[in-house]
């Protein structure tokens, strides 16, 4: 049987200790749509994920929410860091976007690999720093990008290789920091234009070109 850790290509080149550290822990499965931490909540574990998408949220006081990061498999998650590294609860929430295999870390573990490994603590604040400037570009769009460019860009990353984006238009308004009604204009008129089309539970893009345009305006 392979071990899990020799399974993860983003963990190359853990040392030997550190390794045998981690494989020694249970890879486990979570369902789609589970809550994995709500604001207020103290970190239980350093999350590694294998296989799955997370989304981490931020509510505003008038109830909006905003999207603030993904973690995909080889990315960790900036408040789960903090907080078992600081002891900070969490000001987000988490929700498993996709069925999850994940690696939990317990707290002791962690520091312990954290003081003893250069190469896992290299791994832990290379990872930070990714999901920092994840941050920082979604403050960059929030505050200063079109939201027609917003919402290319969203649908480009979210649809699967035949153009469907399996998002409701509360979620799409979600991502890019804005309101349901909002998004439900905006994709009005790129479906007038023929650009996608509404479909029953999806959005289907039709004219990628033109939509990846948009989103190149958004980066530009």
């Amino acid at each position: 049987m392979v071990a899990w850790a020799d399974q993860a290509g983003f963990l190359a080149g853990i040392d030997a200790d550190a390794r045998q550290a981690l494989q020694a822990l249970t890879p486990v499965h979570v369902p789609h749509r589970t809550t994995l931490f709500r604001p207020g909540d103290a970190a239980q574990s350093f999350v590694i994920l294998l296989s799955g998408r997370i989304g981490v949220y931020l509510t505003g006081r008038n109830g909006r929410e905003l999207l603030l990061y993904s973690v995909t498999p080889g990315e960790t998650c900036v408040q789960t860091t903090l907080g078992v590294l600081g002891g900070a609860p969490y000001s987000g929430e988490a929700v498993a976007e996709s069925d999850l295999v994940a690696v939990m870390v317990p707290p002791a573990v962690f520091e312990r690999l954290m003081a003893s490994s250069t190469a896992f603590r290299n791994f832990v604040f290379r990872a930070f720093a990714d999901r920092l400037g994840d941050l920082m570009f979604v403050l960059e769009q929030v505050a200063f990008v079109k939201v027609e460019q917003r919402l290319a860009h969203a649908l480009l990353e979210r649809a699967d290789e035949e153009g469907h984006v399996a998002l409701t238009h509360h979620d799409l308004a979600v991502i890019i920091g804005t309101a349901r009604e909002v998004v439900s204009r905006r994709l009005e008129a790129l479906v007038s234009k023929g650009v996608v089309a509404n479909e029953r539970g999806q959005i289907r893009i039709i004219a990628r070109a033109e939509l990846a345009r948009m989103a190149r305006a958004a980066e530009g």
